[in-house]
């Protein structure tokens, strides 16, 4: 019969992490294992990436839901979980469990250490001058694509910061991409917008607040930079709405984070969806461990791969899980002979 246990966790920030809601120096996750009684040597482990405050899963007895779907998992149809990260992290340690337990998930060149995934660099809010030595240090190991979070400082010290950014690099040089989280009030998003797209930016992902359809494709058709779509996609299961939602704001692109829209299978919807309509899109990791970090690499790796992906985060903390995982220049790959050690996690059942 199947089992699972699962475990608690807070992943440690190396550096506070701040965006426009908040600053986070600690990050509660959750893992869960499963196995079959006639071989409980062999198992698969998920990672349930709860996000505080931003997933629809942020509830108060979220570890006791957890705890009981561990319980009845022999029980359980994934698809029928309201919770995504608990999807994620099940669809996860099953399709481990499925390949052996080895951590491959999918059978790819990247899954087999043959090739690298490109990653957009991630640049985190804070000082100017804290930026723009982050920015200096992405692009001195090799990144040529970095997405830079905006909204947490005043915006003409952005403007300035994006300003001597393209004093040195054109846009040939650095694709600039912006991470609003939500942060713009509508009235003065597009002059924002406006005033931005003087320095060629790529996109910019979720400029005001999620479930304002009318004006976020408003934005959408009149904005001078690509509008992105991120946390408009949460909580959105029913494949009805997401059709609805993708052609009444006809966004340029969609932010795919498994653990928060819907898993795995929810995702590849999305992906069919948006290829249905001319949408484009990219992958991005929702601060997970590396366990999630893995498996949504090792998920977006089945697909031809145009653009950098949102992959970069395996190095923000310093009690990360120990894995195969490295960023390689401008790439994340996976590195042959390298092991797993999973000895810090404590099971629960």
């Amino acid at each position: 019969m199947l089992r699972a246990a699962y475990c608690r966790y807070f992943l440690a920030f190396n550096e506070p992490a701040k965006t426009s809601r908040s600053t986070m120096r600690v990050k509660e996750t959750f893992f869960v294992k499963v196995w079959d009684d006639a071989s409980p040597e062999v198992f698969g482990v998920g990672e349930c990436a709860l996000f505080r405050g931003l997933s629809h899963d942020d509830i108060p007895d979220y570890e006791a839901v957890l705890s009981q779907t561990c319980r009845y998992v022999h029980l359980v149809n994934i698809a029928d979980i309201p919770y995504s990260s608990i999807r994620f992290g099940l669809e996860t340690a099953m399709l481990d469990l499925a390949n052996g337990g080895k951590r491959m998930l999918v059978d790819s060149p990247w899954s087999r250490s043959e090739s690298s995934i490109k990653i957009n660099g991630l640049v985190w809010m804070g000082s100017h001058d804290e930026m723009l030595e982050r920015i200096k240090a992405k692009y001195n190991v090799g990144f040529r694509c970095l997405k830079l979070k905006i909204g947490g400082i005043d915006f003409d010290e952005e403007l300035d910061l994006i300003r001597h950014i393209r004093n040195r690099f054109s846009p040939q040089e650095i694709e600039l991409r912006l991470d609003a989280n939500e942060a713009f009030p509508i009235g003065e998003a597009m002059s924002k917008l406006k005033r931005l797209a003087d320095f060629g930016i790529h996109s910019i992902e979720q400029p005001v607040k999620r479930s304002q359809w009318n004006h976020m494709a408003d934005l959408a058709k009149k904005s001078p930079i690509p509008i992105a779509l991120d946390e408009e996609l949460i909580g959105c299961r029913d494949d009805r709405q997401k059709l609805e939602l993708l052609k009444a704001i006809k966004p340029r692109y969609i932010i795919l984070k498994p653990s928060l829209c819907g898993g795995f299978a929810d995702a590849d919807r999305w992906i069919s969806i948006a290829d249905s309509l001319g949408i484009g899109w990219w992958a991005t990791s929702a601060l997970e461990s590396n366990v999630g970090l893995n498996a949504i690499a090792q998920w977006v790796s089945k697909y031809p791969l145009t653009m950098p992906q949102g992959l970069g985060t395996g190095m923000l903390y310093r009690n990360n899980i120990p894995s195969p995982l490295r960023q390689l220049d401008d790439g994340i790959v996976t590195l042959k002979g390298a092991v797993w050690n999973l000895s810090d996690l404590v099971w629960k059942s």
